[in-house]
């Protein structure tokens, strides 16, 4: 696929995808949404990406879905191709789906570890994008907003379920029914993302990091290790953790990769790890029955 609305480049094994559309402030569309989940496609078959850094160009991270030509910047689907033959609305129509959900769920299936880089406000979807991602670093003159009730809409992007999990039931109602702006450091205080830094240092920190775990890490292990704490979130008793942490031990240290980490250590260098995501996941993964829209 051809990218018009993002960048998507690859360096020693990073990833890095920029959001952009900087006359606009990098507000999503529809081929936004497109772009991004065929360049999350691209990511997970590609076994010499490790890790993921996503951006925005410009001023923003982004500013929010594009409402420029009005109300329609909210609206999903086509209404005669959502209704039934008695004139109701199929609810259970993939055509309702509500195109940030589409692509942060996406992200949520990854099996390789994302970095959000935020360079400037991030808004609604701009936001709301950044939840399923794994760490998550801003600018210091970044700024966040749910603002969904200020606009007579509700929240997205599956927001419902990741916000609450990374900030607390609390904070996720404060900012949610305010629809109020606020700055990094109070996105920093709460949890919703974890260091700022300068501008000019944002992105190169974000590397840094990503290189951190590009170098000294198993990919499978970092797959298995994602998809269990994200799916945890979502498990009722810790027998149900138990059970996925048993197939992974007896997996994963039966494995090449484990013999060369212990090798590496005793050796005292770094590791070179064989195994690769798209040909040496275990026969237990996935574990979960995959959920349909419905």
């Amino acid at each position: 696929m051809a990218y018009n609305t993002i960048r998507y480049d690859v360096a020693s094994g990073v990833a890095t995808i920029t959001l952009s559309r900087p006359g606009k402030l990098n507000a999503y569309t529809a081929e936004m949404m497109r772009e991004l989940i065929d360049a999350f496609d691209r990511v997970d078959a590609d076994d010499d990406v490790r890790v993921v850094v996503v951006t925005g160009d410009g001023k923003a991270f982004c500013a929010g879905a594009d409402i420029s030509e009005g109300v329609d910047g909210f609206k999903v689907g086509v209404d005669s191709e959502l209704r039934t033959p008695d004139g109701g609305i199929d609810y259970s129509s993939d055509a309702m789906r509500d195109g940030g959900g589409r692509m942060t769920l996406r992200i949520f299936e990854l099996k390789k570890p994302v970095i959000g880089a935020v360079n400037g406000p991030a808004i609604g979807i701009g936001a709301t994008m950044l939840l399923p991602m794994d760490i998550r670093l801003a600018s210091e003159t970044a700024r966040f907003g749910f603002v969904f009730a200020r606009r007579g809409i509700v929240p997205e992007g599956a927001s419902s379920y990741f916000l609450p999990r990374i900030v607390g039931i609390g904070r996720a109602l404060e900012w949610c029914c305010t629809g109020r702006i606020f700055d990094a450091k109070e996105a920093l205080h709460g949890g919703l993302v974890s260091r700022l830094h300068r501008a000019e240092d944002l992105l190169a920190s974000a590397h840094a990091l990503a290189r951190e775990i590009a170098d000294n890490t198993a990919p499978v292990s970092i797959a298995l290790t994602r998809q269990m704490l994200w799916r945890g979130l979502g498990m009722s008793h810790p027998m149900e953790a138990h059970r996925v942490e048993s197939r992974g031990v007896f997996s994963r240290s039966n494995s090449d990769d484990a013999a060369e980490g212990v090798a590496a250590f005793f050796e005292k260098r770094a590791a070179r790890f064989p195994d690769l995501v798209t040909r040496d996941m275990p026969d237990y993964f996935p574990w979960w029955e995959e959920e349909t829209y419905r």
